[in-house]
C-alpha cells in the first residue's frame, strides 16, 4: 500500500518538479548566454566548449535568471552566516514581513466575517453593501497602497499599521465571500427545524449555520492568508524602509543583485506555503473535530 502511495502520489510531484528544474536551467543557459558571450569576447577567447559555456552561464555574478543552486547557496549564507537579528539575514526580514502580514490577516479575518454577518442576517445589506465589497477589489494594490502610507503617516501612524491596513485590504475579500457562501449553505431541511423547535435567530446562527460555514471559511483564510504576504510585501515598497522581504527586492533591484531577489521571492513564497499550512491544521483539528464530534 505504501508503495502504491508513494507511486500516485509522490512520484507526479517528482516528475513535476525534475520538470521545472530542467527548464529552469534551460532558461538560465538561453538568458544568460549573451552575457557569457560579451566576456568570451572581452577575453578574446575564441574557441570554448558546451562545457565552458554552461558553467559560466550557471555561474554569473548577476545573471539575468539565476539558477537554482546560486538561489539555494544565496539563502543558506543569508541564514547562516549572519545572526537572525542581522539586516542582512533572510529570517530578520521574513519575521518583519510575517507580522505585518499576520496583523493585517487578523484584521482581515475580523472585518470580512463580520461583514458576511451582516450580510447574510440583515438583507438591506446585500444590495448596499456587497457591491461596494466587489468594487474594492477592482483597485489596484500598487495604487492604493501609497495613498494609505502618506494618510496613515499624516495622521500620526506609521510602521507596522499602514503596511497591515494594506494586508487587510487584500485578505478580507475572499474571507467575507466564502462566510457569505457558507452561512448561506445551512440545509433547508435543518432550518426548518430550527424553526419547529422555535430557535431564534442567534441560536440558529451558532448552532447551524456556524459549523455550516466552516468548511468555507478555512478555505477562504487560505487564500486570504497568502494575499495577506503579497499585500505586506507591496505595502513596504513605498514605505522606503530597510527591513522586510519587500524592502530586500527593492534593494536588489536597485544594485542590479537579481540572486538577492529570487532568494526573497523564494523566502515569501515559503513564507506564504508556512501559513497556508498552519492554516490547513487547523481546519483539520476544527472541522474533522467537529465532525467526529456530530457523529
Amino acid at each position: 500500500m505504501m508503495t502504491e502511495r508513494l507511486r500516485t502520489h509522490l512520484l507526479p510531484v517528482a516528475v513535476m518538479a525534475l520538470a521545472v528544474l530542467a527548464l529552469w536551467y534551460a532558461g538560465a543557459l538561453w538568458l544568460n548566454a549573451p552575457q557569457v558571450l560579451d566576456g568570451f569576447a572581452r577575453a578574446h577567447t575564441d574557441h570554448w566548449t558546451l562545457s565552458e559555456f554552461a558553467r559560466q552561464a550557471f555561474s554569473q555574478k548577476r545573471p539575468i535568471l539565476p539558477t537554482p543552486d546560486q538561489i539555494a547557496s544565496e539563502m543558506v549564507q543569508s541564514l547562516t552566516g549572519y545572526p537572525v537579528t542581522h539586516v542582512r539575514n533572510l529570517l530578520f526580514h521574513t519575521a518583519v514581513t510575517a507580522g505585518s502580514a499576520l496583523t493585517g490577516f487578523g484584521m482581515g479575518v475580523v472585518l470580512g466575517i463580520l461583514l458576511a454577518i451582516g450580510i447574510v442576517q440583515v438583507k438591506t445589506l446585500e444590495s448596499s453593501l456587497l457591491p461596494w465589497v466587489i468594487t474594492s477589489q477592482t483597485i489596484p494594490v500598487l495604487a492604493i497602497a501609497p495613498m494609505v502610507v502618506v494618510i496613515l503617516g499624516n495622521i500620526g501612524f506609521s510602521g507596522l499599521l499602514p503596511k497591515a491596513v494594506i494586508s487587510m485590504y487584500l485578505c478580507f475579500f475572499p474571507i467575507t465571500i466564502g462566510m457569505v457562501k457558507g452561512l448561506r449553505s445551512a440545509d433547508p431541511l435543518s432550518l426548518d427545524l430550527m424553526r419547529t423547535y422555535s430557535a431564534n435567530g442567534q441560536q440558529t446562527f451558532w448552532l447551524l449555520r456556524l459549523p455550516s460555514a466552516l468548511p468555507y471559511l478555512f478555505t477562504s483564510l487560505k487564500i486570504a492568508v497568502a494575499a495577506s504576504v503579497v499585500g505586506a510585501i507591496v505595502a513596504e515598497l513605498p514605505t522606503g524602509g530597510q527591513a522586510g522581504l519587500g524592502a530586500r527586492l527593492l534593494s536588489g533591484s536597485y544594485y542590479g543583485q537579481t540572486v538577492q531577489i529570487w532568494s526573497a521571492l523564494v523566502m515569501s513564497a515559503l513564507l506564504s506555503v508556512s501559513l497556508v499550512w498552519l492554516i490547513g491544521l487547523m481546519e483539520r483539528f476544527v472541522v474533522t473535530g467537529k465532525r467526529g464530534g456530530t457523529r
